[in-house]
């Protein structure tokens, strides 16, 4: 697998048919809203919430797969210290979530290949929100799904689990080869549907 350019964007769910009919959820917490599919279901609070409060809101698909998280109110901080070869099935700006000057942007995007691994336990593809920049060269550092959100940060995505995303082909295909395959589901499709439209309430 070779890594994309920065400047390259490819839509794999296009020509994937989305669900027929959508409804619009807002969280508990009361500042933000999406759309999704209106078989889907969402547990809200999933969770203990961080201090101070903030959103834990879990999608599962009608057959109780979980499909995505969103949470608020999040402490993060990392540090590259490892970089991995990578590849990036797709990306969006999310101008609707723009905070501080920055625009986050939507993504599908892996680390590591058949010839060089990627960060140990963890999988190595995800789909979710971030404000990281579009990697450059030919390697990146792990994936940070985390995007500006008042007080402090916010997710939502999750990493690609053939377990939990109905992925067609042989089930002995390789990992990074089910996650480029599942970008062209209409389960995916749904997910990028629900994920991008996520937007301040009111």
């Amino acid at each position: 697998m070779t890594a994309a350019p920065p400047s390259a964007t490819v839509s794999p769910s296009a020509s994937a048919p989305p669900s027929a009919s959508w409804t619009t959820y807002t969280t508990a917490a009361g500042d933000l809203a999406f759309d999704l599919p209106s078989t889907w279901n969402i547990t809200d609070p999933a969770g203990e919430l961080a201090e101070g409060g903030g959103a834990f809101a879990e999608v599962t698909s009608e057959d109780g797969r979980l499909l995505a998280t969103l949470r608020t109110n999040m402490a993060t901080g990392s540090t590259c210290t490892e970089r991995y070869p990578y590849s990036v099935l797709e990306s969006q700006d999310l101008p609707q979530l723009a905070q501080y000057g920055t625009v986050p942007r939507y993504t599908f995007e892996t680390r590591g290949n058949d010839a060089a691994a990627g960060p140990p336990d963890t999988p190595a593809a995800a789909y979710g929100i971030t404000t990281a920049p579009l990697p450059e060269g030919d390697s990146a550092c792990y994936m940070f799904h985390f995007f500006n959100w008042p007080p402090n940060a916010a997710t939502f995505g999750a990493f690609y689990n053939p377990e939990l995303n109905l992925t067609p082909g042989d089930p002995s295909l390789p990992y990074m080869e089910k996650a480029k395959l599942y970008a062209g589901t209409p389960e995916y499709a749904d997910i990028k549907r629900m994920i991008t439209s996520l937007r301040p309430a009111g």
